[in-house]
């Protein structure tokens, strides 16, 4: 009895290590993402260039992402994550130094070591979740990225108040960049420790059962053939559908209200609080949803709720009508993504180069994402720009049944070991 209580404690102290790196790694994004039309307005930057300074900031997650799994498994996602951590601040840091310098290229070249660092610790974070999950043995998932969205929400809201304030971008994302840090090197304290080199973990926190022939994982197997597997390709393309979904929010939510109906860019970030608001609810609501109807369910309805809330923001009339767009878009973005890391390790062996996989295909939503929507905004504006999301919107809908978990993995989930504390 004592041992039982002191696993669970153990389990609920790893759930909350990860819930924190999760929102520390929402907060210090939220509040870079307030300040887009900051750094647009003062280096005078049409739609077009913005979106590729976005797109520059994409391809260092892109290049980050498929190593990270192999990173993971040779340091340990602790590890990994402080290593994560420390490049997106220095690069984050870079870059907001050179928008008051009038240096573009300063810009994208800090966020492309900035976005290298936040992809990398993005599957670190993921990859403790999904071992702690496994260990509780429930779908909280979401809850780990309900967490990521309180620190978007906390961040868009910092940013609101200090671009109202008039505040310096370099002072206020070096403030919200040291608040991230502090709380990765804490956070990371507490997440599951696995075996390197070893995707599926060797002891747990749920039963001391031996691993066995078929569950224990050769060093570095299944990276080249994840990418050759069917599943994890239609997984990634509901994640990459939920990636532009979101993503387009957090680039062009707060320009597509500022510029759209001529507003201060203030109401521009109240109106991206509202988006990360309204995922947060759906996040925090997603784990009783998941027990309740299953993934594909769930993310079918989110789908529908998706097209509807970008329909009613692209075409309102008034700012009120978009903010009730913005609500039903954050709710249809909300669980795509963190179903898709659960749906991705289904099998512990194969976690870590599944989710690898999956989240590089899902991270490839902000290489095509900006610059695309970059070029239509030119032409026909933010918000109708905002439209072309409901192609990939509909794509993903059309898959969401890759989603339904497997029954090997099932059996695997049933009979895979959890994780002990990091020290």
């Amino acid at each position: 009895m004592a041992s039982t209580q002191s696993e669970r404690a153990t389990a609920r102290w790893a759930a909350a290590a990860v819930m924190a790196v999760f929102f520390a790694n929402g907060f210090a994004f939220a509040n870079w993402a307030s300040r887009i039309p900051t750094v647009k307005y003062t280096l005078d930057l049409e739609p077009h260039e913005v979106g590729l300074i976005l797109l520059v900031g994409s391809l260092g997650s892109l290049l980050a992402m498929p190593l990270a799994g192999r990173v993971i498994e040779r340091l340990g996602s602790a590890t990994a994550a402080v290593v994560s951590g420390v490049v997106a601040v220095a690069g984050m840091g870079a870059a907001v130094a050179a928008v008051p310098a009038g240096l573009p290229l300063g810009v994208a070249g800090g966020l492309l070591v900035a976005m290298a660092g936040i992809g990398a610790l993005d599957v670190s974070m993921n990859f403790a979740g999904t071992h702690v999950e496994r260990a509780i043995g429930r779908a909280i998932m979401p809850w780990f990225h309900g967490f990521f969205s309180l620190g978007t929400v906390a961040g868009a809201g910092m940013g609101t108040l200090l671009s109202r304030a008039g505040v310096a971008i370099t002072v206020h994302i070096w403030l919200a960049l040291a608040v991230m840090l502090v709380v990765v090197l804490v956070g990371v304290r507490g997440f599951p420790r696995v075996p390197r080199r070893d995707p599926l973990p060797a002891a747990t926190v749920a039963t001391t059962a031996p691993a066995t022939p078929a569950t224990r994982a050769t060093p570095g197997r299944g990276y080249l053939r994840a990418w050759l597997e069917g599943r994890t390709w239609l997984i990634g393309l509901v994640v990459l559908a939920a990636a532009l979904t979101e993503g387009a929010a957090n680039d062009w939510l707060a320009l597509g209200i500022s510029e759209g109906f001529d507003v201060p860019e203030h109401e521009g970030a109240f109106g991206l609080t509202v988006f990360m608001t309204a995922m947060t609810v759906m996040r925090f609501a997603g784990t009783w949803l998941l027990d309740r109807f299953g993934r594909v369910a769930v993310l079918r309805t989110c789908a529908g709720l998706a097209i509807a809330g970008l329909a009613v923001f692209g075409f309102a009339p008034s700012l009120p009508f978009a903010l009730v767009g913005a609500v039903l878009w954050g709710l249809g973005a909300a669980l795509g993504f963190p179903v898709g890391m659960s749906a991705a390790s289904d099998d512990p062996l194969h976690a870590a180069a599944r989710l690898s996989v999956v989240s590089t295909i899902g991270y490839s939503a902000f290489l095509v994402g900006p610059t695309l929507l970059g070029l239509l905004a030119t032409h026909v504006g933010y918000r109708h720009a905002l439209l072309a999301i409901l192609v990939p919107l509909v794509i993903g809908l059309l898959v969401t049944g890759a989603m339904a978990a497997p029954e090997p993995a099932r059996d695997s989930a049933d009979t895979a070991t959890g994780a002990t504390v990091a020290e």
